[in-house]
């Protein structure tokens, strides 16, 4: 069985984007699916490429048990369509940003926060220095779309 390969995508993949990538990965290990679903994140901007994600998003996630390596800033690549299954941005900009590059395909590019409902966007702590908020949000839709996800399995 083919995997499902899942990409998150922020501004510039040192914050958002790589927490939601080690956390679902975390979640993903856990539920013993690592051998069907994968993740991966990026950045629309390219700006940190090569670097290594925010000190705060290293605290959060080791502060709950999870091992933000291996990890390296990228840019969205072209064929990201080609690549992975499902696209999830972490708000509005990113999803305009991303559907300028790749086009409009809601079934596979959205809103992380489209698997919640308390939330519309996940907010950027580059900006608001609030990592646990933005942990809590990332946690809550990973959570629930990890649910949906073995729904999917389940079914192919």
């Amino acid at each position: 069985m083919k995997k499902i390969n899942l990409l998150f995508v922020c501004l510039g993949n040192i914050c958002r984007s790589p927490m939601a990538e080690f956390v679902m990965r975390d979640l993903i290990v856990k539920a013993h699916l690592s051998d069907k679903i994968a993740t991966a994140s990026c950045g629309t901007s390219g700006w940190h490429d090569g670097e290594y994600m925010h000190q705060g998003t290293q605290r959060l996630l080791r502060e709950h048990d999870i091992k933000p390596q291996p990890f390296v800033s990228s840019r969205l690549p072209e064929n990201a369509l080609s690549l992975f299954d499902y696209i999830a941005v972490m708000d509005d900009n990113n999803l305009r940003d991303v559907e300028h590059l790749l086009g409009h395909n809601p079934q596979r590019i959205f809103k992380l926060t489209d698997f919640t409902e308390n939330f519309d966007f996940v907010p950027d702590p580059w900006y608001s220095g609030n990592f646990e908020e933005c942990f809590e949000i990332i946690e809550n839709c990973c959570q629930n779309w990890l649910k949906q996800l073995k729904n999917t399995l389940k079914s192919m």
